[in-house]
């Protein structure tokens, strides 16, 4: 017989035990769901404030990275710059470099273009006298006698005049 008690249901006890669990239920509302969704709303609130900070920092950064952009290609700009002017400043210089070893070439050769002239009228004045000794010897030695200044200069001219023609 207490085989055939513990399988039959008694009307009353599960009145009760659906009350207790009803009782149960609305003491867990009042004291325990609440507490419970205010820490999760915490737990909520903290998570979307994290993403907010999140999303912050990543549009900040991508400020930065464009502000960064920016001074690279403002950087390379004044590099790109910088190198012309050298390069400018290069060819300038070596355009002035050449320029002035044209001129002091220029220079060096018109000195010793004055220098060969002048070295020129020394040997012909040089000659000039050999030859008018020579001619005077050679004039005395053929005619038999003297000749005297204004005979010699003269025979010196008609002589140089004479020599420059087979040139």
């Amino acid at each position: 017989m207490e085989v055939q008690q513990f399988v039959s249901l008694a009307p009353w006890t599960i009145i009760f035990q659906i009350g207790n669990l009803l009782l149960l239920v609305w003491l867990m509302k009042k004291f325990l769901f609440k507490r419970v969704q205010n820490i999760l709303d915490k737990r909520q609130q903290e998570i979307d404030g994290i993403y907010e900070a999140a999303d912050a920092d990543r549009s900040s950064a991508a400020e930065l990275k464009e502000e960064y952009t920016r001074r690279m290609a403002t950087a390379r700009d004044e590099a790109d710059r910088l190198v012309r002017s050298a390069v400018d400043e290069a060819n300038r210089k070596g355009d002035e470099i050449v320029d002035g070893a044209h001129k002091q070439a220029s220079y060096i050769i018109k000195k010793a273009e004055g220098e060969i002239a002048q070295e020129k009228r020394k040997a012909y004045a040089e000659l000039r006298s050999d030859i008018s000794g020579l001619a005077v010897d050679i004039a005395e030695q053929m005619v038999g006698r003297e000749i005297n200044g204004a005979d010699q200069a003269g025979l010196v001219e008609d002589f140089i005049r004479n020599a420059g023609d087979d040139q």
